[in-house]
Order: C-alpha cells, then sequence, then structure tokens
C-alpha cells in the first residue's frame, strides 16, 4: 500500500520538515521533553481516515496495518527501550471508546519486537477536552498536570507510542511525568505526524 510519508527532510526532534534535516529553530528555542521520536506516516488521506476508523469506528483490524508501518521506521541499529508506554485515556473516555488505540499499537509492537508493555504504568488523571478541539496553541495548557505515573523508571529508555502527534502537547507533558519517575531516555514513536498547512 502506497501510504504518505513525511518529508524526507525533517527535524529529528518534532519530525516537522525543514531543509536541510537538521533540528528545527523552534526546537532549539523550546526543546521537547523527549530525547527523539519517530514517525511512520503523515497524518493525511488515507491515514487520517484509518486512524479515525480504528478509533471511533472501531476498525480493530487496521492495528496490525498501522503498527507494522510504525515498526518499519524504527532502524535496525537502533536500542530497543526498556519498556513501551501507550498514552492513556481517560476512564471516562475509554468506557465510551471501550478500547485505547495507543493501547493495542503498543500491545502488537511488543509482541513483534519483545519490548515490556506497561500497561498501567500511567494514567490520566483529567478527561481533558479533545485537542482536536483546540488551537494549537491552547493544546499544551489544556493537557498540563494531565497524566500521572507510579512507576520507577529510574535509568531506564522509555518508548511513548500514540496514533498521532498534531502539536506534541500530549506527548511532552506525559514525558515531564515520565522524567520526574527517573526515565533518562524518552523515544516518541507515532504512526503519523500531521503538518500544518504553512509547512506542507
Amino acid at each position: 500500500m502506497n501510504l504518505p510519508r513525511l518529508p524526507a527532510q525533517h527535524c529529528p526532534s518534532c519530525l516537522l520538515p525543514i531543509t536541510p534535516a537538521h533540528i528545527c529553530g523552534s526546537c532549539l528555542h523550546n526543546p521537547p521533553v523527549w530525547t527523539n521520536a519517530i514517525a511512520a506516516l503523515r497524518y493525511t488521506f488515507p491515514v487520517d481516515a484509518m486512524i479515525q476508523a480504528l478509533k471511533y469506528r472501531p476498525d480493530l483490524t487496521l492495528t496490525p496495518i498501522l503498527a507494522d508501518c510504525l515498526l518499519s521506521v524504527i532502524p535496525s541499529s537502533a536500542t530497543l527501550p526498556d519498556y513501551v508506554i501507550p498514552v492513556p485515556i481517560h476512564a471516562v473516555r475509554l468506557r465510551q471508546r471501550g478500547f485505547n488505540q495507543a493501547l493495542e499499537i503498543g500491545r502488537y509492537l511488543c509482541k513483534q519486537t519483545s519490548i515490556t508493555l506497561l500497561l498501567d504504568a500511567c494514567s490520566r488523571s483529567r478527561d481533558t477536552v479533545s485537542q482536536t478541539e483546540l488551537p494549537w496553541r491552547k493544546r499544551q495548557k489544556n493537557v498540563r498536570g494531565a497524566f500521572a505515573c507510579q512507576q520507577d523508571l529510574t535509568g531506564k529508555h522509555v518508548a511513548i507510542v500514540d496514533d498521532v502527534m498534531t502539536s506534541g502537547a500530549t506527548l511532552n507533558e506525559l514525558s515531564k511525568v515520565l522524567r520526574r519517575q527517573g526515565a533518562v531516555a524518552i523515544s516518541i514513536w507515532v504512526v503519523a505526524r500531521a503538518i500544518p498547512r504553512r509547512l506542507s
């Protein structure tokens, strides 16, 4: 299947397109808390339709397809993390949806790589407004203090798994919590990266 990929030249930190492929000015000015990030695809048609079908229909048959795309961009030479942590969703949303798509993607990845999946290490402590309903600048405030973690991660390398990175605010906030728990390296693994129109 020919799916839309990220531009060959993109910031290795936030994954947005730049020329040449060095860390972008935004990440130099305000570095994300995580260590590195990878995304398999660009969040545009048909990838956006596939992810929305997984989340809202739900069509769980898409999980291995999207997870395999993510596996394909993890370098074979990369040091794999000690743990995979899916971005948690609040209990209210979990009851409405019936599952957490990030957890399902993470479960598949861990079966293929033998990395330990931490199912309940982190939780969403409050039910925030959906990030998709907010302008980019308000997303950071929306998720501030939204996560909790009980797991001791001292000296560990952790990969956070999610379906889509848009502003990166959710991933950055969760990364802060994991740093406080002792994580020394945090990788971001997302199926797709949304790219603002001004950069498309």
